[in-house]
């Protein structure tokens, strides 16, 4: 499965209501090192049945940005039962973004 585009109408159930710890990536069009890590995110999203990914557009989702107080892209979140148990600022290589799972 690819990763969800996450925003305000879809973020409870798919987030906070979601049965599996869900990846969040916090990222940007504009963003050099969020376009390094899309794709290692996607990849993840692919091969990780166990778990829920999903991207938010900074841009697109200022709310959402907000309300988890991101200051730097991409920043990278791990939700469990609708609490932060993981984050990362920056790009990261794909094994230290799986070692926050």
């Amino acid at each position: 499965m690819s990763a969800l585009n996450i925003n305000l109408k879809n973020f409870e159930q798919e987030v906070m209501q979601s049965d599996k710890p869900v990846l969040l990536d916090f990222w940007a069009p504009w963003c050099g090192p969020c376009r390094r890590v899309v794709p290692l995110v996607e990849e993840i999203a692919e091969e990780r049945a166990d778990i829920k990914v999903g991207k938010i557009n900074v841009d697109e989702e200022q709310e959402l940005a907000a309300r988890f107080q991101v200051m730097s892209i991409p920043t990278l979140m791990v939700i469990k039962d609708g609490k932060i148990v993981n984050q990362a600022l920056g790009a990261r290589p794909k094994e230290q973004i799986l070692a926050m799972l």
